[in-house]
């Protein structure tokens, strides 16, 4: 009686454990399937979108916005080649792509469709010959962090600290979308304030980050950027950290569940 005790016992942990790992195996299966159709999370690790978007917002990119490639899934497996149920982004979405050569996660804005001629002249966005007009929205202030070169006026306050001045704009482009672009210094590098031409070929795009001369995009080593590379359309800011997850105090409240324009 004893023995068969243990026997079941021991079957029932054996079940147990069979079940547990069932579960396991559902669930990546689950969350494998949500990131690469749906929705993938996307930590901004860097200051080239501000003031859209700051460094320690937590996104959601919508995965299916322009259709699927290899970039859609995880480690680039899947079982097709080149886009299917491609739908085209618009001027102005914030994408998450693929560098063409590093493969690195990028977010910038799309600026330059195929068939577009780009152009920056003392700062202002030429797309097919005409400025996309701007207007002024006052200024953003950051504080001045030593060690990172950063284009910026600095404007020391009456505490001591040191913090970044930049000037806001609010740009519209030529389908009548508006977002906020930052101005550092009017007399930037050419990479930035004055360009030469940029040509987008078809099938490529042209993207910009917002903090214009804080940004490394298609201006400089990015380049073109192909429509197989894009990843998935910025929607929605759902945390935002000013510092580490656990420092409460330095939580952005303001910035969580926010639509990203």
């Amino acid at each position: 009686m004893a023995g068969r005790t243990k026997r079941m016992a021991k079957a029932q942990k054996k079940d147990g454990l069979w079940e547990l790992v069932k579960t396991v195996v559902y669930a990546l299966l689950i969350a494998g399937v949500f990131r690469s159709l749906l929705f993938q999370p996307f930590w901004i690790p860097s200051g080239s979108m501000k003031s859209t978007l700051l460094i320690g917002d937590f996104l959601f990119v919508s995965k299916y916005a322009y259709g699927y490639s290899a970039h859609s899934f995880p480690f680039g497996l899947a079982p097709f080649s080149g886009r299917i149920l491609a739908s085209e982004p618009e001027r102005g979405d914030v994408i998450v792509f693929k560098h063409p050569r590093s493969n690195e996660d990028y977010v910038k804005r799309l600026i330059g469709l195929p068939g577009d001629t780009i152009q920056i002249r003392e700062g202002i966005l030429y797309i097919n010959g005409e400025a996309a007009p701007q207007r002024p929205d006052g200024e953003f202030l950051e504080p001045v962090i030593r060690g990172h070169s950063l284009q910026c006026k600095e404007y020391p306050r009456i505490d001591g600290e040191v913090m970044c001045l930049k000037e806001r704009y609010i740009e519209t482009l030529p389908n009548g979308r508006e977002h906020i672009v930052l101005n550092a210094d009017d007399n930037s590098s050419p990479l930035t304030d004055n360009t030469r031409e940029f040509d987008v070929p078809e099938g490529h795009y042209f993207f910009m980050g917002d903090n214009r001369d804080n940004s490394n995009d298609s201006r400089q080593s990015v380049g073109m950027v192909p429509f197989e590379n894009l990843v998935g359309r910025a929607d929605l800011i759902a945390l935002s950290f000013g510092g580490e997850f656990w420092e409460v105090w330095n939580w952005r409240a303001d910035r969580f569940f926010v639509s990203i324009d």
